[in-house]
């Protein structure tokens, strides 16, 4: 058992610290947070007088598998390298305090079950498995040809995404994904930035195809996360029963207003738009894929007032490939910027457990949650600095009980 005493907790969905208490946990598992100090003999004891304790981080949009910014690239490696590539990537995002990780195409249930059992060190993964694209859509990397080849996206690790069309073809891919250990599923409802194919403006599916492919996720309890940018997208998506909402940074207030009237999750990724227009030339990111990112960068910002505006809950999303992981905690800025310091701490936690179906589980330090835990040097409340970066402001970090950075 490990005590932590005296520890100031932030309360995310309260918005508050709160006064200082002892956390008590055993195994993975918090089982005891109380005002009066708990009377027992524990393994260790960590005295945190002074200190602020709030819960471990959510990202609910990241690429654990994409190690290079041209996905197309990055799908022909071998798999071991492609694997071995990813390994470091997983944990920094540890190091960065985030606890808990949703794969929005790329990992798989190994990758999840190696970050569980501590053979690789990394956050707790929700994987996606391979994203489901249409051809021609964002999830088909291959070029323009003469002639239309079948697409190998299935056989490769590096690969994000698979192809299927037609109303069996999806059913069969997303009983698929679920069969081999995807905990929901990403299907591409529009056009995207990283892929070569597909204007923004493009719709993806028919709606009877994503009926189809929100059915079958629903029969197997879970949900599918949808990859949309434009409003037309967006509101056909959600209408078809897509419950979470990735980018989304054409959203307009008609399309907002959907997505809160069917209680959809937005979660845009604000910090990748601005991390490749900086530096995505000179990182290899494709050139024709360059272009896009105007289009949807400084509409993303504008995005989340109207979200907000609509009552729509906001998970937090970096969406970052390659070397540009190394921000992942920017995303906090931008969302402070615009929304506040209390509402981008609550996308990574309150509302991200939420959509991952857990909100007792992660986001919150109570009895019964994951004992997923950091130990700031200031109150992100106030400066929200103290979540940037790559951990310096964490003193501690504990996923599952355990310290991956330890105060002693």
């Amino acid at each position: 058992m490990i005590l932590l005493r005296n520890a100031a907790v932030l309360d995310p969905a309260l918005g508050q610290i709160l006064s200082p208490r002892d956390i008590l946990v055993d195994g993975a598992e918090i089982i005891q947070v109380s005002v009066t100090p708990i009377q027992l003999q524990a393994d260790v004891t960590i005295d945190l007088q002074g200190k602020i304790v709030m819960p471990g981080l959510i990202d609910c949009h990241v690429h654990c598998m994409a190690s290079n910014l041209n996905l197309g690239t990055n799908a022909k490696m071998p798999n071991i390298l492609a694997v071995l590539r990813a390994v470091p990537l997983i944990e920094s995002m540890l190091d960065r305090g985030f606890t808990s990780v949703r794969d929005a195409g790329g990992a798989d249930w190994a990758l999840a079950e190696a970050t569980r059992t501590g053979v690789i060190k990394g956050p707790r993964i929700f994987p996606a498995g391979r994203a489901i694209s249409q051809t021609g859509g964002h999830g088909d990397f291959r070029l323009r040809n003469d002639i239309m080849e079948p697409c190998f996206c299935s056989l490769k690790s590096g690969n994000i995404a698979r192809v299927a069309d037609g109303v069996d073809a999806v059913r069969l891919a997303v009983r698929e994904e679920i069969q081999k250990g995807a905990t929901q599923v990403k299907v591409m409802c529009s056009g995207g930035v990283a892929s070569p194919n597909d204007p923004i403006h493009f719709l993806g599916y028919s709606l009877d195809e994503l009926r189809a492919m929100v059915e079958e996720a629903r029969n197997a309890g879970t949900y599918v996360m949808g990859h949309a940018y434009t409003a037309a997208a967006i509101r056909r998506a959600v209408e078809c029963g897509v419950r979470t909402i990735e980018h989304g940074n054409l959203v307009d207030v008609e399309a907002a207003k959907v997505m809160a009237d069917h209680g959809a999750y937005a979660v845009p990724t604000l910090v990748t738009y601005e991390a490749l227009f900086s530096e995505g030339a000179a990182l290899g990111f494709p050139l024709e894929a360059m272009a896009k990112i105007d289009a949807v960068r400084a509409p993303g910002m504008r995005a989340i007032e109207i979200l907000a505006q609509a009552g729509v809950k906001m998970g937090f999303g970096s969406d970052l490939l390659g070397a540009l992981q190394r921000l992942q905690s920017d995303e906090f800025l931008l969302r402070a910027n615009v929304l506040g310091n209390l509402e981008a701490i609550r996308a990574a936690t309150t509302y991200g457990a939420e959509i991952l179906m857990a909100p007792s589980r992660y986001g919150t330090i109570a009895p019964g949650a994951a004992a997923d835990l950091l130990v700031l040097d200031g109150n992100p409340l106030e400066d929200i600095k103290v979540l940037l970066g790559q951990g310096e402001h964490m003193l501690a970090i504990m996923k599952d009980g355990q310290f991956h950075k330890s105060l002693v």
